[in-house]
């Protein structure tokens, strides 16, 4: 085993002048097999295909035979840098300048896998590596589409007879300092567009046309202005954000036809799809009755859900959240918050195979120009996994 993998900021650098924007993987994914093989790790490479979206390559490797089954899963797939001059140092050449790592992915989150790798490597190294089995599942489509990466991969493995006990998602969740918080749920998140119809007409003559923004702000008022709950215990309230209003009209002499809302919502575990779905159309046709009464709802408004919905999920307490959170305050002395707040992730996927938390780096330079990280970040956060991997199979005994 190469001494280099015991160093995370080693290992970061080498992924991180691999420029794997999606969906490009640019050799990240090779060089995290090359990493995990002398760790003893099988590694397959399976690549995913869809119509209308690019393949993907990703990584399951598995080491042991029995026993329990934990998993590090995660992404080696970036976003764009954007200009290179926003950049004091450049995205993609792993500079290291005042104690800090420089490149697109340091945060989000070649870190987070980089100090895994380094954490299984001084167990390893020591003799220590408990025994049981060992995954890793790491994709190059969590800052795509997501078609072609971890739901894929999550059935691939269950396939091949593979089943998880339990999942840490390295995905960076510290607000301001490591130990800050660990992700144990996410709200859901659905979109739709909603279009109001009207007729097309001139301007000179409104009495032929039906103008659709007459009954816009009514409905954008519906949506917005009455919040949908207030929270619950685990997850904080419910939003609803819209994102676009579009009437496809460029013409200031031309009634447009119809105007389409797009919206967001994330939202907790006071509803489900079917019931928000039931009370964003109950708010649209409360509006739409005022604003033009007696008119069928069927020529007012049409809706349109996207799809996938990401559900809502909370992992409960017990030997993953406890042991992680063991872990967190053994090396840096805090409990973590256990937190639901922010976007989705690749959770949302894992969650319907086995209980999933995510820990990993302080993100606030994620998806920035000058992305970067502590190197005494990264030696914290190894210092983290490797006391998590000890405890968590120890727990299983």
């Amino acid at each position: 085993m190469s001494t280099t993998l015991l160093d995370p900021a080693d290992n970061l650098s080498r992924l991180l002048r691999c420029a794997s924007v999606t969906p490009e993987d640019a050799g990240a994914l090779g060089t995290l097999e090359a990493m995990l093989k002398p760790l003893g790790f099988l590694v397959e490479r399976p690549v995913f295909e869809a119509d209308g979206t690019p393949a993907i390559e990703n990584l399951l490797a598995i080491r042991g035979q029995a026993g329990p089954h934990l998993c590090f899963a995660g992404h080696t797939d970036v976003v764009p840098p954007g200009p290179d001059a926003d950049w004091s140092q450049p995205p993609f050449a792993a500079i290291v300048k005042d104690g800090e790592i420089y490149g697109r992915g340091a945060v989000d989150m070649k870190g987070g896998i980089a100090c895994f790798v380094a954490a299984v490597a001084r167990l390893e190294s020591k003799g220590a590596l408990p025994e049981g089995r060992l995954s890793f599942l790491i994709t190059g489509d969590e800052e795509g589409p997501a078609i072609n990466g971890t739901v894929k991969l999550l059935a691939h493995a269950e396939q091949a007879g593979h089943r998880f006990d339990a999942c840490l998602l390295g995905e960076p969740t510290n607000p301001e300092a490591l130990g800050d918080m660990i992700k144990i749920g996410r709200r859901g998140s659905m979109s739709g567009v909603v279009t109001l119809n009207g007729r097309q007409g001139h301007v000179a003559y409104p009495h032929l046309a039906d103008n659709p923004m007459r009954r816009l702000a009514p409905v954008l008022a519906a949506l917005q202005d009455t919040p949908l709950d207030g929270g619950t215990e685990r997850f904080q309230p419910s939003n609803l954000e819209v994102t676009t209003v579009d009437t496809g009209n460029s013409a200031s002499n031309v009634i447009p036809a119809r105007v389409a809302i797009r919206f967001n919502i994330r939202f907790n575990d006071h509803w489900t799809p079917e019931t928000l779905r039931a009370e964003v159309l109950r708010r649209i046709e409360s509006a739409l009755s005022s604003a033009a009464p007696g008119r069928p709802m069927a020529d007012l408004y049409e809706m349109t859900w996207r799809e996938p919905v990401s559900d809502v999920f909370v992992t409960a307490p017990g030997p993953l959240v406890e042991k992680l959170s063991d872990a967190v305050e053994a090396v840096t002395g805090r409990r973590p918050e256990l937190s639901t707040s922010g976007g989705t992730s690749d959770a949302r996927y894992i969650k319907n195979h086995c209980p999933v938390v995510e820990f990993g780096l302080v993100g606030k330079t994620m998806h920035m120009a000058n992305e970067r990280v502590a190197l005494s970040d990264l030696e914290t956060l190894t210092a983290i996994y490797e006391t998590f991997l000890t405890r968590w199979f120890a727990a299983q005994s």
